[in-house]
């Protein structure tokens, strides 16, 4: 709402061109945009509608007054914070939802009944049933025409109107059936498999099915690292990796489209261009838009720039590239990104966790950074140690700084073989001071209370826990 044209315009168009292409039985439809009442409900119906997505109204009766505080952590009634004050302030309960919707239900009952239908798929479509006369003859709609979005189009009575046929997806075609089958003695005996095969772009979540095998077996818990290895050659398609399970790694050589390591669930994805590739990986893309949305572990190694909202609601995966679009980091709750190069625009927007560093050589990275919820600092020195496991280097946050950088940059050099970590850690001296952290105001303080609560109980210093 507000943000474009309205829906019924939309939902009305999309209805019509797939009644006329042949395509509406194979579709369900789904239209939102403000649906607040049953009428609502039946209009979206009579214009071609399978399904209506409610949002807004949903809160508002949870008790929400729209304040648009949500990402400020500081919502009054207590719906969208975390702050325990504001909480006790919720008085919303799953009743008030079921009691609103049976309302919609029974009203949309009886606007059915009035208009002659049994069933909400006999409605869909309809137009004729709309009443326009009253909107037409409104002074502020004096010489508006609605035939283009009440046309109903003739077609033959076997065609459908609404979504009543099965598709088939082509799952048995994936070419996750085939790692699975190359995979079965990892996923049965947790046998190391090593697997070559090329990949197309036709190719879509490649791995995701076979990190549901492994689930199944193994649990959350998955199997050791590169129990299962694969190694392809080619384009990934659309999500790449996705909901990669622990103890499983993809080395891709060549590129990878859109949401690479969506959902990445503990395991490794490397991407680097074809060897004989002529071009700077450095300069040139390798993956494509919302790169790593809502991984919550696992590691990423991408030797090339990404394109836009890179690591978009990352909640605890590790990941090293060397440039990325617009909004990178954006929503991001956990985890470590490192970037090896320049960023976009309105980096770090509504980032609540978590920890980047950016390398900054031009010292104008201030200005493509969203602030409002961020703190820049310079990379600290730390002594760091050979000694220290993966889960030592990522545990504290507010340390081991320059540990964590250089163990994620050696570990990028050694995967991807790339010429950029290589120069960056063979002139460390020159490159670290330009290295940017970016954490989370209330990140970095909630992590600080921490520290000192714990310090309290063990009784290693008296100080109480404070804001700062």
């Amino acid at each position: 709402m507000h943000a474009g044209s309205p829906w019924e315009l939309g939902l009305s168009e999309t209805h019509q061109t797939l009644v006329l292409h042949r395509l509406r039985g194979r579709i369900a439809v789904q239209t939102d945009g403000g649906i607040r009442t049953g009428r609502d409900v039946v209009i979206a119906g009579l214009l071609g509608a399978d399904e209506v997505g409610f949002a807004t109204i949903a809160l508002i009766v949870q008790g929400c007054v729209m304040m648009r505080k949500c990402h400020l952590n500081t919502c009054p009634v207590g719906v969208a914070t975390q702050d325990r004050e504001l909480r006790r302030r919720f008085t919303g309960k799953p009743e008030h939802v079921v009691n609103y919707f049976t309302f919609v239900a029974m009203e949309v009952r009886e606007l059915m009944a009035k208009l002659g239908f049994r069933t909400f798929n006999e409605m869909i479509g309809r137009t004729d049933k709309l009443n326009v006369k009253k909107a037409v003859n409104h002074w502020k709609a004096s010489g508006l025409d609605l035939t283009p979005v009440l046309h109903r189009p003739k077609v033959p009575k076997n065609v459908a109107t609404y979504n009543c046929e099965s598709q088939d997806h082509g799952l048995d075609k994936a070419l996750d059936n085939k790692l699975i089958e190359l995979a079965k003695q990892a996923i049965e005996n947790k046998t190391p498999v090593k697997i070559e095969l090329a990949v197309r772009n036709t190719n879509r979540t490649v791995g995701a099915m076979l990190s549901g095998q492994v689930v199944l077996r193994h649990g959350d818990k998955g199997l050791a690292e590169d129990t299962i290895y694969i190694k392809s050659k080619g384009a990934g398609g659309q999500s790449f990796g996705a909901f990669l399970a622990r103890g499983v790694s993809i080395e891709l050589e060549g590129d990878a489209n859109d949401y690479v390591g969506k959902g990445l669930s503990g395991g490794r994805i490397v991407i680097y261009p074809p060897k004989e590739s002529p071009f700077k990986a450095e300069e040139n893309i390798i993956i494509g838009n919302t790169v790593l949305y809502g991984a919550t572990s696992g590691e990423c190694y991408f030797r090339g720039v990404a394109g836009e909202r890179f690591a978009v609601r990352n909640s605890g995966a590790a990941a090293v590239i060397e440039g990325v679009g617009d909004h990178g980091c954006e929503y991001m709750t956990g985890g470590c990104v490192v970037v090896l190069g320049g960023t976009g625009r309105n980096f770090a927007a509504g980032m609540s966790g978590g920890v980047a560093y950016v390398l900054d050589e031009n010292r104008d990275f201030y200005i493509r950074c969203n602030t409002s919820m961020i703190l820049l600092e310079s990379v600290s020195r730390d002594s760091g140690s050979a000694d220290m496991s993966d889960e030592e280097i990522f545990k504290d946050m507010l340390s081991h700084d320059e540990t964590r950088l250089k163990w994620l940059i050696e570990k990028h050099m050694r995967y991807t073989n790339s010429d950029r970590a290589r120069e960056i850690l063979d002139n460390w001296e020159r490159y670290f001071p330009m290295f940017v952290k970016i954490m989370p105001m209330d990140f970095q303080r909630a992590l600080q209370k921490t520290q000192i609560r714990g310090a309290k109980l063990q009784g290693r210093t008296g100080e109480s826990p404070r804001e700062g």
